[in-house]
């Protein structure tokens, strides 16, 4: 490859690290100026360019103005013992590639050069973008083709809908189109949480109150119901709702006829009700927990959403998808990798869709493009709240196992992330449960 540009004013770390960097293979062009780095600068575009930030009357923030200015693609390291957030903040904005405190390791050091060479040379392809539908409902695995029918079939109906998944698959999502291609698209969509509200304030918070109903009424309230009149309201959640409330929530749901709380008569208003939970409805009412009567008038029309580790083959299309939005909210412009791709895929996603959107939003601000090794740190960063294991040799494998999914299965890029060497990874496998 062409020479890098080293500008380091310490004799000694220069040294140090020119030595590094030469021992793995590296040109290295040394200066100890931001002149003499802006001379080099002014005649040769370096691919990589290292720089003290402190250096004289001149910091690495203008040798990283003059590298980008010769080069936009060059990426720039810079390094500081005295690191403050006005300077780590004008680093990035400047497009810094990395930014390292000293004192550091030098593997530290050659692991972030080796990084922006593969993100200069391209070593791992871009993933093909995947084209999104407008109407944000994400996926065209058979499971949500089918899902797609129901609500299309649903939609234009006043029926009840009862959407059904594991927290984090896109219910809301789901209502909120059905609405959007319903009769009542122009009217209000209100959605309730119903596990959030204190039982005893969930009757007033969906029928409404006068005033003097209880204490602290001080003003008349509207309820949802009344709010949401020729829309939609979403009752998230409805698994949580205690018993007595349920027979309230039915004789509602037959008659359109609410009466909030102190009032003297019952006012009609027209609204559609789908539900959602979390929950098995079915095993509730079995054990006397929800009433039949009430499941059988919400079960009017079913939906039950997939997990996402059941649709691994929408996860491209979903990552591609939080990608751009978060690289449009954060002015980013981070990429996925078929590494990363494959890397999403292969994890469990116990928080599914939402889970995923969270680690895609982490990775958009904070790497420089979502390949195996940054899907893996992100997903290690947020497992560190591991569940218990019996013995330290359970932990090692299932640590194993992660690093393994998160590089599709390449061992020898697992080996450098789990910092052993490749022999030893295969000893540790080879005494592995299947």
């Amino acid at each position: 490859m062409q020479k890098l540009l080293l500008v380091e004013d310490d004799p000694a770390l220069q040294f140090t690290i020119r030595t590094a960097l030469e021992a793995n293979g590296y040109q290295v062009d040394a200066v100890s100026t931001t002149g003499e780095a802006m001379e080099r600068l002014a005649d040769h575009a370096y691919p990589i360019v290292i720089s003290d930030i402190y250096i004289d009357e001149r910091t690495g923030l203008d040798i990283l103005d003059a590298a980008k200015r010769k080069d936009p693609r060059c990426s720039v390291i810079l390094m500081t013992g005295r690191g403050t957030i006005e300077t780590t903040v004008a680093a990035t904005r400047g497009g810094a590639f990395d930014y390292i405190a000293k004192p550091f390791d030098l593997a530290v050091m050659i692991d972030s050069v080796e990084r922006a060479e593969a993100a200069r040379d391209g070593e791992e392809d871009e993933a093909e973008e995947e084209e999104f539908p407008e109407s944000g409902m994400i996926g065209n695995s058979p499971a949500m083709v089918e899902i797609y029918k129901t609500v299309a079939r649903a939609a234009p109906t006043d029926a009840t809908a009862l959407i059904e998944g594991e927290t984090g698959v896109g219910k809301e999502l789901v209502a909120r189109m059905m609405h959007r291609f319903s009769r009542r698209a122009a009217h209000p969509f209100v959605p309730v949480d119903c596990g959030s509200i204190a039982p005893s304030l969930l009757e007033s918070e969906l029928f409404g109150a006068m005033r003097g109903a209880y204490t602290g009424a001080d003003r008349d309230r509207t309820g949802v119901f009344e709010a949401a009149n020729r829309g939609t309201v979403f009752l998230d959640e409805i698994g949580d709702i205690e018993h007595n409330f349920q027979l309230a929530l039915l004789r509602f749901m037959e008659s359109h006829e609410i009466r909030p709380l102190g009032a003297p008569r019952s006012k009609e208003v027209d609204v559609r009700v789908i539900a959602a939970t979390n929950r098995d409805l079915q095993k509730m009412v079995d054990e006397g927990k929800f009433r039949p009567d009430l499941w059988y008038r919400l079960n009017t029309v079913r939906i039950l959403l997939p997990p996402l580790r059941d649709r691994r083959s929408d996860i491209p299309q979903l990552a591609w998808y939080f990608a751009n939005q978060y690289n449009g909210k954060y002015s980013r412009n981070v990429k996925l990798t078929d590494s990363g791709l494959k890397a999403l895929q292969d994890y469990t996603w116990p928080g599914n869709v939402r889970q995923l959107q969270h680690v895609i939003e982490r990775l958009t601000i904070l790497a420089d493009r979502i390949d195996a090794e940054a899907v893996y740190d992100a997903l290690t960063i947020m497992e560190s709240r591991e569940k218990p294991v019996d013995t330290l040799a359970d932990a090692e494998e299932d640590q194993i196992r992660r690093v393994l999914a998160a590089t599709g299965g390449n061992k020898s890029k697992a080996a450098v992330l789990l910092g052993i060497e490749r022999k030893t990874l295969y000893r540790k496998l080879e005494r592995m449960k299947p």
